[in-house]
């Protein structure tokens, strides 16, 4: 399954206004369990920094992070990075009409890009998944990081694998360079390219993988299969969400055996 052309769909939707915009937001951080996840581990952060953060947002995307970031704490300084220039082109224009005048958005190569000793954390959602030279990231990443400074994690594990069980499926990971990451290998790669602590866990372990199937495995493949769908899916999530809502909350406060994501955090 390609998530680009469905994301681009969704892009165009929500982003005819800023109202939209921050609507299309904030119904991710709603949607997405990685965003719960990432979300609790931002605001322990954020409970040991004063006002002059520095922040690298790795792999921005859709800029949704960097928003809620921003929207913490309007004296936190933001750059958050990308490859692609139109999104990065698209994210500084709304952000400068919506008068975040702490954030920056460009385009940079994460394998090549270092700013030395000058951000306080790193924050890198599905992002490394596909970047094939993930130690020499790593390693800008603690390069970039002040000392003391936290980057944090969320990708994909080697407990997840393809979700396929039939020759007619498509893979949800197929645009990946890896299926997923052993949660002791990560560690060790961290620890050998500059960082001095980290802590791993799973995320999207039972609760999570229901939670993952119903409110975005189910519905993407139905936008994959006709458009016609955006029709039918505020009715779909207004039946499914509070299920979801409940399976998130869960996977998030109980600690998983396994999963199919890896929340990880180091420190320089």
């Amino acid at each position: 399954m390609q998530y680009d052309p469905i994301k681009r769909s969704l892009g165009e939707v929500f982003n005819k206004s800023p109202f939209l915009r921050k609507t299309f937001y904030r119904l991710l951080d709603l949607l997405l369990l990685r965003a719960w996840h990432i979300h609790k581990e931002l605001k322990q952060w954020e409970s040991t920094v004063g006002d002059n953060a520095h922040i690298l947002d790795a792999g921005s995307g859709f800029g949704q992070y960097t928003y809620w970031l921003a929207s913490r704490n309007r004296n936190w300084k933001i750059y958050a990075v990308d490859v692609k220039e139109e999104q990065v082109s698209d994210c500084n224009t709304f952000f400068q009409k919506a008068g975040y005048k702490n954030v920056q958005f460009g385009i940079e190569d994460l394998t090549k890009y270092q700013s030395p000793s000058t951000y306080n954390l790193v924050v890198c959602v599905d992002v490394m998944e596909h970047i094939l030279e993930d130690e020499q990231v790593f390693k800008n990443y603690a390069a970039s990081l002040k000392a003391g400074g936290m980057l944090v994690i969320s990708t994909p594990s080697d407990q997840g694998g393809s979700d396929v069980h039939g020759d007619d499926q498509q893979s949800f990971i197929e645009e990946h360079v890896r299926d997923g990451y052993n949660i002791d290998d990560i560690k060790v790669k961290l620890l050998r390219n500059g960082f001095s602590r980290v802590e791993a866990k799973y995320s999207y372990g039972t609760p999570g993988k229901i939670s993952w199937r119903l409110s975005m495995k189910y519905p993407i493949s139905a936008l994959g299969y006709t458009k016609a769908f955006f029709i039918i899916l505020p009715f779909y999530y207004l039946l499914f969400y509070p299920i979801c809502f409940v399976l998130n909350y869960l996977d998030v406060n109980i600690k998983h055996p396994t999963g199919t994501g890896l929340i990880v955090k180091a420190w320089k």
